[in-house]
């Protein structure tokens, strides 16, 4: 992730404790003690998998997304899907960086042929942006798009019963 503001980059590399997937961000300090309103009493915190699903959520919903992730992650995530079971994974292709108050997402995006590129990369955005902040509260300082792929018409055709040419 790349911020343009130093002080942006200062908050979102707070110091934090786990791994990614288990990594939280407290929203609110709070406060204790029975002379506090009831809605101060205690502190909330937001895992950065809350925001990963929320910005990957966001993302699939703009017309012109057909997937998310890189090649690999793609390939392992379809047979994912396939397992009896198995839920399909919508963070897949999300990157996050949560700090304090502020959060950067990246994107690995696949577009369908066809659409205007710079249209969906835009959309996208807009999405991603208002639905982490509105859920989460955290302002979002950035949103890296990166389109790995484009989904062409014959791609389902092919896939589908190819006929082989030879034999």
């Amino acid at each position: 992730m790349t911020t343009q503001n130093a002080a942006l980059t200062k908050d979102l590399s707070a110091p934090r404790t786990g791994s990614t997937a288990q990594a939280t961000t407290a929203v609110s300090g709070g406060a204790t003690g029975a002379d506090q309103p009831a809605a101060d009493r205690g502190r909330t915190s937001i895992a950065d998998l809350v925001v990963v699903k929320v910005a990957g959520s966001a993302a699939r919903e703009i017309p012109g997304v057909h997937d998310m992730g890189g090649g690999l992650s793609r390939t392992i995530g379809a047979v994912r899907d396939r397992v009896p079971g198995g839920r399909p994974n919508v963070g897949r292709g999300v990157k996050v960086e949560v700090g304090e108050r502020q959060a950067a997402v990246d994107l690995d995006l696949v577009v369908e042929y066809g659409v205007p590129i710079t249209d969906v990369a835009r959309d996208v955005r807009e999405n991603v942006i208002g639905a982490v902040e509105r859920i989460t509260g955290l302002e979002v300082v950035e949103v890296n798009i990166t389109v790995n792929d484009v989904r062409l018409p014959e791609d389902d055709d092919s896939s589908i019963g190819s006929d082989s040419r030879v034999e």
